[in-house]
């Protein structure tokens, strides 16, 4: 059982940690302020190939293991936290269309990826279903005369979805929308051009996550033929939720990371402040509560690398990856209010990054999958479903 990075990926760790410190951090407090993502970021990511990490090598992908992915988004989570979306958003479209696209449809879709050129989302929520996905609305209504078998040959979207990451800026994106009856079986997973006249944009206010362009989208009438399918027609619920049991996890590294960054800084300013004539760290009541900020870490940390562990060797890692998203968002949140109340004054200011990061990562307490959510996945892996909610 090995507890440390293996020398391909400590090397790898360095690599992406003096990348993102010097390319990613300078913008952080900028593009927050701007309120806008910038389309630099993604192709700066590129040339270290963080868009293209779970993408075959063959359309320009690193074809990278979960771990490295994890590793990716813990370090640029340090630097600029609303860059890791970046990488947990790519990774995440990339697995599933690797996973469900033809390979005509991957040589089309995934070197734009990869290149930092295709700025991707995916959408699911809607106004009236975040958590209850399989119960989504949006219609994929059959247009035009049926095929020689019967089936329709492309489909008319009409409908909203909500709360999108990089909803503002991304280029194309996997959509779920209805093409059958209720639940599950009825979803099916369409690839949309995204700069479709029928689509329409509204940008959120948000108190974190400012620079990712959350937003809503409303589909009229955006036509989709089969060769823009995702796998099967019924088969988009299924197909798609698979993907979130490992980036689930990387989301998880991403909030330690910004956490880990801050509780670095309250570390170096409990060693630098002087009070009553000694370090502030000689101060049971400052270095207790970063001990323990430090151990829960560590511990969340285990618990994310894990589940994507899990994934790498092909293991079940549903409930992993749920306690990596319920305990990793919050316990980031909770130790970089820890730091900012460490730094005090200056941590209060917003010429400290600290503060940011803390609304940022709040956002991951909801998006994703809530807390509530996680947690009924690792009860009933837990008790079984018979025996639990």
């Amino acid at each position: 059982m090995r507890y440390a990075d293996d020398e391909d990926q400590a090397d790898y760790r360095r690599a992406v940690r003096a990348f993102a410190t010097a390319t990613l951090a300078p913008h952080y407090q900028s593009d927050d302020r701007a309120g806008a993502f910038r389309r630099q970021t993604s192709l700066e990511m590129a040339t270290m190939g963080l868009t293209g990490l779970r993408i075959p090598e063959l359309f320009g992908g690193q074809e990278a293991s979960a771990v490295i992915a994890g590793i990716a988004a813990e370090e640029v989570g340090r630097a600029d936290f609303n860059a890791a979306y970046v990488i947990v958003t790519t990774a995440l479209v990339s697995d599933i269309l690797v996973r469900n696209a033809t390979a005509e449809q991957q040589a089309r879709w995934l070197p734009g990826i990869a290149t930092g050129e295709t700025v991707a989302c995916i959408c699911i929520t809607e106004p009236a279903h975040g958590t209850d996905a399989a119960a989504l609305e949006l219609k994929a209504i059959p247009d035009g005369e049926p095929g020689p078998d019967g089936e329709p040959v492309a489909w008319r979207l009409h409908g909203e979805k909500t709360s999108i990451t990089l909803g503002m800026s991304a280029d194309a994106g996997i959509v779920l929308a209805r093409t059958g009856g209720p639940g599950a079986r009825g979803v099916t997973a369409f690839w949309v051009d995204l700069a479709d006249p029928g689509v329409t944009r509204y940008p959120f206010d948000d108190l974190g996550g400012r620079a990712i362009g959350r937003a809503s989208l409303h589909f009229d009438g955006v036509r989709v033929g089969r060769e823009d399918l995702v796998g099967a027609v019924g088969g988009g619920f299924v197909s798609t939720m698979q993907g979130f049991d490992y980036s689930r996890a990387i989301i998880g590294l991403s909030c330690l990371g910004a956490a880990a960054q801050s509780l670095d800084e309250a570390l170096q300013w409990a060693r630098d402040r002087q009070a009553f004539g000694q370090p502030i760290g000689r101060f049971q009541g400052v270095a207790f509560p970063l001990a323990e900020a430090a151990a829960y870490l560590a511990g969340a940390r285990h618990v994310c690398y894990e589940a994507l562990w899990r994934k790498d060797e092909g293991l079940e890692h549903s409930a992993e990856a749920a306690m990596a998203k319920f305990w990793a968002p919050k316990l980031a949140v909770d130790v970089i209010h820890q730091c900012l109340l460490t730094l005090g004054h200056l941590g209060y200011c917003t010429e400290s990054p600290v503060g940011q990061r803390m609304r940022d990562v709040i956002g991951l307490e909801i998006g994703d999958g809530t807390a509530q959510v996680s947690q009924l996945v690792v009860a009933r892996s837990l008790l079984g479903r018979d025996f639990a909610p």
